[in-house]
């Protein structure tokens, strides 16, 4: 006989039926990802400015250095210019071409009077102008003085310095240095015969480059210069214009200078400004080499 704690209850079948089971109840709702449209990369930050970059100190070294040069140019123009004064040197910076070797005539194409082989330069009629400095024409190794007023440095081609009264109108009073016009004589001038056929020979370019067609020469001087081998021939020259016929007083000298070819000193002051021919005694008795 079994105990009674032993004794279970009795079991009762279910009476209620089991619900049934679709396929509805066992598939979970998923809900759709949220469409983000296509990819767009985002754009990097700006870069720093050059101003940003740039440290103060940078700054402030680019501000001193473009000061001095500022400083520098200034001070050259300054310094550089022509000085004016009575009494005070000026040098002058050759600037422009010498004369073309071209520019030198044939012997046929102008005829000359036989030149004297020593001739002083007389005084002439008028006044001096005031020596207002020296023309160092360092191109060509000549210097010469610069007169003054009404005298003043002018560009006057093919001269490499020059100086003028008025308006560059042939004839004009006109002083200019240049090299000996033609080709470098093949023998280094040697003697005072030398130096005066190179004279004679610039004297030739200029009746034909500097006055009117036609133009005719008379020597007034042939002499060497004051100051280290060349030589110096004064002319006067007679040509016509407008029908009228008028002089000009002029002087050519030659100077040993040292290069391939000496250089040369062309003055010339028409019959209109013959209260200036003095100043071609000036200038033939302070012509010197450099």
């Amino acid at each position: 006989m079994a105990d009674v704690g032993d004794q279970r209850p009795p079991f009762d079948a279910p009476t209620t039926p089991f619900r049934k089971v679709v396929a509805e109840d066992e598939t979970a709702v998923i809900p759709r990802p949220v469409s983000r449209g296509p990819f767009v990369p985002t754009s990097p930050p700006p870069k720093p400015s050059l101003l940003g970059r740039v440290s103060l100190k940078s700054l402030y070294l680019i501000g001193v250095s473009i000061t001095t040069v500022a400083a520098l140019v200034l001070t050259f123009l300054i310094f550089s210019g022509d000085g004016s004064g009575e009494g005070a040197d000026s040098h002058e910076v050759a600037g422009l071409a010498t004369v073309p070797d071209a520019a030198t005539p044939s012997a046929s194409a102008v005829a000359l009077p036989p030149v004297p082989a020593k001739k002083a330069l007389a005084g002439l009629s008028g006044t001096a102008s005031v020596v207002a400095g020296i023309v160092y024409d360092t191109r060509n190794g000549i210097s010469y003085p610069r007169l003054g007023a009404p005298w003043a440095s002018v560009t006057h081609k093919p001269f490499t310095l020059a100086q003028r009264i008025g308006k560059a109108t042939a004839p004009t009073s006109v002083i200019g240095s240049a090299l000996v016009p033609g080709a470098a004589p093949t023998t280094k001038p040697s003697k005072d015969a030398d130096y005066r056929k190179l004279a004679v020979r610039a004297a030739t370019w200029t009746l034909t480059r500097q006055y009117p067609a036609g133009a005719r020469l008379t020597w007034t001087a042939s002499q060497p210069n004051p100051v280290g081998a060349g030589w110096t021939l004064g002319y006067q020259v007679t040509y016509t214009v407008a029908g009228t016929e008028q002089v000009s007083q002029a002087l050519v000298s030659v100077v040993e200078s040292g290069k391939a070819k000496p250089a040369m000193l062309f003055a010339s002051i028409p019959e209109s400004g013959k209260k200036r021919w003095r100043d071609l005694n000036t200038l033939a008795a302070r012509i010197r080499p450099i």
